[in-house]
């Protein structure tokens, strides 16, 4: 029986040799990796505007990733969106090294896999080689017990890489098992004449 390699070990193993391979680079120190993952939740006026319910926020962020969650607070009034200056928007977790390893591990090995009709993610990053997966629904973390429908949130993942492009970003995140989704063919029309 094969014995399961973390992250942290293929990061340095089998996904270096194949990124080496493919971007034809031969310098390990040149390669793309990840910097850091930013674990956040936008907090919804409506349904959660009451203290016990930002501390429900921050302590499923908590839990979810291993570290305390930052409150973060508006930095000026938006009157439409009924903003005031210093109104808590947000809770926010910021991993790095080891504890961000294991997080994505976790998260591409049990979390991604428990999604309802799951077909794969998007390939699209956002242009500077950073990549953002966004969640509906913040109980598919195996580590939050079970809450009624009115407490559930959303969750954005943004995995932050020091590529500059999209390509060896993409490559990076490919090799260290991102599910992407197929991409679709488009059949041109052939017009008779």
């Amino acid at each position: 029986m094969k014995k399961y390699e973390s992250l942290h070990d293929r990061l340095r193993g089998p996904v270096a040799e194949a990124l080496k391979k493919d971007l034809k680079v031969t310098n390990v120190h040149a390669l793309p990796r990840i910097e850091k993952v930013t674990v956040n939740v936008g907090i919804n006026r409506e349904k959660m505007d009451t203290k016990e319910s930002h501390e429900f926020v921050a302590q499923c962020l908590a839990k979810i990733t291993g570290q305390k969650a930052v409150h973060t607070r508006s930095r000026k009034a938006i009157s439409n969106f009924k903003i005031r200056e210093g109104l808590v928007v947000g809770a926010i977790v910021t991993l790095h090294g080891r504890r961000m390893e294991e997080f994505l591990d976790r998260f591409l090995s049990y979390v991604l896999p428990r999604i309802r009709d799951f077909r794969g993610v998007t390939t699209k990053l956002d242009g500077h080689g950073n990549y953002a997966i966004g969640l509906k629904d913040h109980s598919i973390f195996p580590e939050v017990p079970p809450v009624d429908a009115g407490k559930i949130f959303g969750v954005q993942v943004q995995i932050t890489t020091n590529a500059k492009t999209d390509a060896p970003a993409r490559a990076l995140l490919k090799y260290m098992g991102v599910p992407f989704r197929a991409e679709r063919v488009t059949k041109k029309s052939s017009s008779a004449s």
